[in-house]
């Protein structure tokens, strides 16, 4: 149906269907007949010719790594419930941790004319850079802190850091560390050095740290503390840098005999919903996820609202909580 038909419907001008469309004045009287005619015929006005007249449109980009990721998923959540408040619609792109697809996806939505964009990205290149800077929409980061745009982001750092120092309470000296790329700054790099400073702040030497880079998975998980078995047998606190590692690293764990938390401490990051129900019970560092992607949202919308204005680039955050459970 077109809208000079929906206009005969309802006894009006082509214009004032427009008009309730775009929320323009009309009278009272009109609005209603529209409104009843849109119901009756079930009307959906078309969004490109839309986008065309008014320059704008109701589409919000979601670039995330991984959604079948825990805490991928709640901030995917966090902002969807936001931005559909708002009556944003949400085009979700999954990049399987790629950052090449990250690029592909920035260039898509740039051709598909979206409103905005939030992207939980993994690293930081020229590339992205050059994107970043000169997007035709405005672009939230979660997850890191991009000084070149707008980011919500976690106390990585900080959260690393509390729980090495919980594990040194414990009596260990022997401190493996089971980390991702440091390319992904928020926790590849930020976490490990956390995990060294705590070090430092208690006698240890930070730099006799052992460290074994995973994937982001259980299985990498597993590979990597048996990598750090054979190099550290004498290991007796490991830090990982997600709870999936944490998962993967206590099974092999178990499987050499080592018990937790008498002969080994271990703790993760993120807490995963299944950390309260493996045994031991996972000790790890509660990020506010769907916080984050509420406040991304809203900064994002905050943006749009603006429509190229300038204004200042906030870097937001947020704090975290030390979850301390039976593994330590």
């Amino acid at each position: 149906m077109t809208m000079k038909e929906l206009a005969r419907i309802a006894d009006v001008s082509s214009a004032a269907v427009s008009r309730y469309l775009n929320g323009g004045s009309l009278s009272q009287e009109k609005r209603e007949r529209i409104r009843e005619a849109i119901e009756k015929t079930g009307y959906q006005p078309d969004a490109v010719a839309q986008m065309l007249r008014t320059g704008t449109t109701d589409h919000v980009g979601l670039i995330v790594p991984n959604i079948s990721s825990d805490s991928v998923s709640r901030v995917t959540a966090g902002a969807t419930r936001v931005l559909s408040e708002e009556g944003y619609l949400c085009l979700l792109a999954n990049t399987d941790n790629d950052p090449e697809k990250e690029l592909a996806y920035l260039g898509l939505f740039e051709n598909r004319s979206v409103a905005g964009v939030i992207l939980m990205a993994t690293v930081l290149t020229p590339r992205h850079e050059e994107m970043l800077k000169n997007a035709p929409f405005p672009i939230v980061v979660a997850g890191q802190q991009f000084r070149q745009v707008p980011c919500v982001y976690h106390d990585d750092f900080g959260a690393a850091h509390d729980l090495t120092e919980r594990v040194i309470a414990k009596g260990r000296r022997n401190i493996g560390y089971i980390g991702v790329i440091e390319q992904d700054v928020a926790a590849g790099l930020n976490r490990r050095r956390g995990v060294q400073a705590a070090m430092k702040d208690h006698g240890l030497d930070p730099s006799a740290l052992v460290v074994v880079n995973s994937p982001f998975n259980v299985e990498g998980g597993r590979a990597a503390m048996a990598k750090l078995l054979e190099e550290m047998p004498q290991v007796d606190g490991v830090v990982c840098a997600t709870d999936l590692i944490a998962f993967g690293a206590m099974e092999v764990l178990r499987q050499s005999g080592r018990r937790m938390p008498e002969d080994v401490s271990v703790t993760g990051i993120g807490d995963s919903w299944a950390g309260e129900y493996i045994a031991p019970h996972l000790t790890t560092a509660h990020f506010y996820y769907e916080q984050s992607g509420e406040t991304a949202a809203r900064l994002l919308l905050d943006i749009m609202a603006k429509k190229g204005a300038p204004g200042p680039i906030h870097q937001t955050m947020l704090g975290y909580t030390i979850v301390e459970r039976d593994s330590i």
